[in-house]
């Protein structure tokens, strides 16, 4: 078993799975073809469950189950997982092989993170559940994946609109997951990564991320006519006031571009990345073949000058600047993406802000934002008058 990626004619993508004889396995590609282009999902996200599909298509296989036996018995799956590494789990790895055998115990270290577990659990229930809604496969198998409850016990106000019974579910195999800090760029990585970068066009990269908070995918589809630099745009028939870009999710970037949210958004730009933009238009100005690209980022120095850069181009740039600037590690443009929403967070943005402006689609992707730093929740706890003070103030 193993995820394939599949190119139609118009050019669209989505990925699927294969089994040994490379035929398509019709349960998960059913769901994946779902996901694509039914809930229009990014081909991205295809692949994230592709991958996990595979995996767990591949554990039934060589335990002899068929696939809704697994789901029946998916914390079985969970403890391979966690101790299977690539040697046991991999698409080409021999499972009756000598040392191909899962041993786990106390000391031993887990293959895989509960952060990773659980997400290709969250994309095996999905097809399950899509499975079931198509016919492929029995309702017992909801309730075994899911605690299933009816929304009674809930006050009026958070019922249906409609007056009608809703179902709540709640995932019953779940890995806890401890809190750590997010994995944001410093600012100091941030003024080093700037200070390294070799041309207008790569700072400007950066400071979209960092002080935007675009994905790289966003980043590389942005187009010319998505930028108004003016501060009115109604002429250009925008009535967003001061200085912003758009983010449009547009199909077929000859690139591979996609922006991974599907509502569209503006996003404000601060002066700095202003400033970036003048310059880099001047830097763009002076190559001749990438004056005819609509496209705002487009190759300058390598490959097909003025084509659109593509998004792996944004992390092996990041990349070559971390070495160059002596980090001890290299920076990646979702660190970049992180560094924007803390910061945010800290100036002391409310979570409907960061979510707006990061394009999450839940609130709950920006909760790991508001995390305060020490310094804010020293300086809360100094706000906070004394008893002698309040003993003083009164008459």
């Amino acid at each position: 078993m193993r995820a394939f990626l599949v190119r139609l004619p118009s050019g669209a993508g989505y990925w699927t799975v294969l089994d040994a004889d490379l035929a398509v396995v019709p349960v998960a590609d059913s769901f994946l073809r779902q996901v694509r282009f039914g809930r229009d999902g990014a081909e991205s996200t295809t692949k994230s469950y592709a991958h996990s599909i595979a995996l767990f298509l591949r554990w039934c296989c060589r335990t002899g189950r068929t696939w809704q036996a697994g789901a029946e018995q998916l914390p079985l799956f969970m403890s391979w997982l966690q101790h299977a590494g690539p040697e046991v789990s991999g698409a080409d790895a021999d499972a009756d092989a000598p040392g191909g055998a899962v041993v786990s115990g106390p000391g031993l270290p887990p293959a895989r993170s509960a952060r990773r577990v659980n997400g290709v659990l969250t994309a095996v229930r999905s097809m399950v559940v899509h499975a079931v809604a198509a016919g492929q496969a029995g309702g017992h198998l909801v309730p075994l994946l899911y605690e299933v409850a009816d929304d009674r016990d809930l006050p009026a106000s958070a019922r249906d609109a409609d007056g009608r019974m809703a179902w709540r579910l709640r995932a019953r195999h779940r890995l806890h997951e401890p809190e750590s800090p997010v994995d944001r760029a410093s600012d100091e990585q941030i003024v080093a990564l700037l200070t390294a970068c070799r041309s207008a066009r790569d700072r400007l990269i950066v400071l979209l991320m960092a002080r935007a908070g675009l994905r790289r995918g966003e980043l590389c589809g942005l187009r010319r006519s998505d930028v108004h630099l003016a501060s009115d745009s109604r002429a250009v028939g925008c009535e967003i006031r001061r200085v912003h870009l758009h983010v449009v999710r547009r199909e077929g970037n000859p690139n591979g571009a996609w922006a991974k949210s599907r509502r569209q958004r503006a996003v404000p730009l601060d002066f700095l990345t202003v400033q970036a933009f003048d310059t880099y238009e001047l830097e763009r100005m002076s190559v001749p073949l990438a004056a005819a690209s609509d496209f705002v980022l487009v190759n300058l120095f390598r490959g097909v000058i003025g084509a659109p850069m593509r998004p792996d181009a944004v992390g092996d740039l990041l990349a070559a600047a971390s070495r160059r600037a002596g980090l001890s590690s290299v920076v990646t443009p979702h660190q970049l993406r992180h560094a924007c929403g803390s910061n945010m967070a800290d100036a002391g943005c409310g979570v409907d802000v960061v979510a707006d402006l990061l394009g999450h689609a839940s609130m709950s992707s920006s909760q790991v934002y508001l995390h305060p730093d020490p310094g804010r929740l020293r300086a809360a706890v100094d706000m906070v008058p004394s008893p002698r003070e309040l003993a003083g103030a009164r008459p």
